[in-house]
């Protein structure tokens, strides 16, 4: 995602969706170099289409799917949320890179691993933390976010919006059961902007376009999605939990509308899904 990210950041001003000017900081030099080439108008798409090739839809949908978690999360700011929760934030720096957030209170939670490298690098590039964001570390399917948050004296008595990104199709059903645990504790008028895969392509890859592929890539770095949800049943799952569903958008419809006139971008990775629910009283 910070390739994608990075790569979207030097296409035209005018053409790019958002722009991170810190994504290319947690690239390896490879991968940077692919950034240098990209910035050129002969060469982007070229790259494009490398990338697209290995994990076809993949780079379309992450960009897309920033954006519109970006827009979702401004207007959650606008209904009044006084504090951002990022959930395995990984190399997503939206607390640094939304001037919308400067003012507002922003606790990334994530991996040690990945938090450390991340930490290491904000550091080399901005000398010193931001005042407005908390960092915390945790391994999900170990580790309670409840005992976390009890533990930091976390404020959820304020409404807060929580964004799980490129998360939950990693975890355990009691993991994730467990964070929506922790949300239904929320204020009221508090939301959840998450991503999940259609659990369907866990079961049968074939079914969609460029599936079996990355679960090969997946599996040559030693990784492997575990958890999905069926769409037609998310919204009653998610009223388990004191949650009401907003929206439930799927990849093809947020490339549709983000980037409809990159036409060879546009297939694939169907089965990744965007959801937005609040919570009730």
């Amino acid at each position: 995602m910070a390739l994608f990210r990075a790569i979207e950041t030097v296409r035209h001003p005018h053409k790019r969706l958002f722009t991170d000017p810190y994504a290319i900081y947690f690239l390896d030099n490879e991968l940077k170099r692919a950034v240098k080439i990209a910035a050129i108008p002969l060469f982007c798409g070229l790259i494009q289409k490398i990338i697209n090739r290995k994990a076809a839809g993949a780079l379309s949908s992450g960009i897309s799917r920033t954006k519109l978690i970006d827009e979702l999360l401004q207007q959650t700011i606008g209904y009044g949320v006084k504090q951002v929760i990022i959930l395995g934030a990984g190399f997503d720096t939206r607390a640094l890179r939304l001037d919308f957030l400067n003012s507002i209170p922003v606790i990334e939670i994530d991996h040690p691993d990945t938090a450390n490298l991340k930490l290491k690098k904000l550091k080399e590039i901005l000398g010193k933390l931001p005042s407005n964001i908390c960092y915390y570390q945790i391994d999900f399917n170990k580790q309670s976010l409840a005992d976390l948050a009890s533990r930091n004296n976390f404020n959820l008595s304020i409404p807060t919006t929580i964004i799980w990104e490129g998360v939950t199709n990693y975890l355990t059903q009691q993991a994730v059961d467990e964070t929506f645990e922790f949300v239904e504790k929320l204020a009221k008028g508090s939301f959840i902007i998450f991503t999940y895969v259609n659990k369907h392509v866990l079961e049968n890859p074939r079914s969609f376009d460029g599936a079996v592929e990355l679960f090969r890539n997946l599996s040559k770095i030693d990784e492997r999605w575990t958890f999905g949800f069926n769409p037609e049943e998310l919204s009653d799952y998610l009223a388990k939990f004191c949650l009401t569903m907003i929206k439930d958008i799927g990849a093809s419809e947020y490339r549709n509308k983000y980037m409809p006139e990159r036409k060879e971008l546009l297939k694939g990775y169907e089965f990744y899904r965007v959801a937005f629910a609040t919570r009730r009283v």
